[in-house]
């Protein structure tokens, strides 16, 4: 991806997208050093991460990681879980990010030049687009690489640019379930 040092740049990071990618990719993503790649090549405004959070568990295994991200230069948007009972009768789970990533991304759109979105999901499609009218350069980061591929044909070809998210964990992954 082209960076220039003077790209006033902000991340947009769908946490659960991501971490389906990544888990098929059998890694972790080191944020850390990415934030730091970002922040030497050009002028990071923002970096956001999103995702849902189960409410009133003892343990939930993102909590970690929502508090690490929240004290290392992320801005850390999330919501509780909604629990639902699906037409067969299965309890069931949705905690869907997508209008916070698409109200952060319009808003912050005047004050960019570049918008980094790691997320395959088509529904950001016509986002993407919306902020490239507003004169944006919008890349996004997803796999290829994986079975099914992650990242949906349409918002791929709408992207100035697609980044394969395997290509990123040469320099800032790890297998997964190794520690840092």
């Amino acid at each position: 991806m082209t960076l220039y040092p003077t790209d006033r740049l902000a991340l947009f990071i769908d946490g659960a997208n991501l971490h389906s990618a990544t888990k098929a990719l059998n890694a972790d993503l080191d944020f850390k050093r990415m934030l730091e790649a970002f922040r030497e090549k050009a002028v990071l405004v923002r970096a956001y991460y999103y995702t849902a959070v189960v409410e009133g568990e003892e343990f939930s295994a993102v909590r970690p990681l929502v508090d690490w991200l929240g004290y290392n230069g992320f801005s850390v948007v999330t919501k509780p879980v909604k629990r639902f009972t699906d037409a067969q009768g299965y309890s069931r789970m949705k905690g869907n990010m997508d209008i916070e990533i698409a109200v952060d991304m319009l808003e912050l759109a005047p004050r960019i030049d570049h918008a980094i979105l790691f997320s395959g999901d088509g529904d950001f499609r016509r986002l993407v687009q919306a902020v490239q009218a507003k004169g944006v350069r919008v890349t996004v980061v997803s796999t290829m690489k994986s079975q099914p591929p992650q990242i949906a044909d349409e918002l791929r070809r709408q992207a100035d640019a697609f980044v394969e998210l395997a290509d990123l964990l040469v320099d800032y992954g790890r297998p997964r379930g190794e520690r840092a």
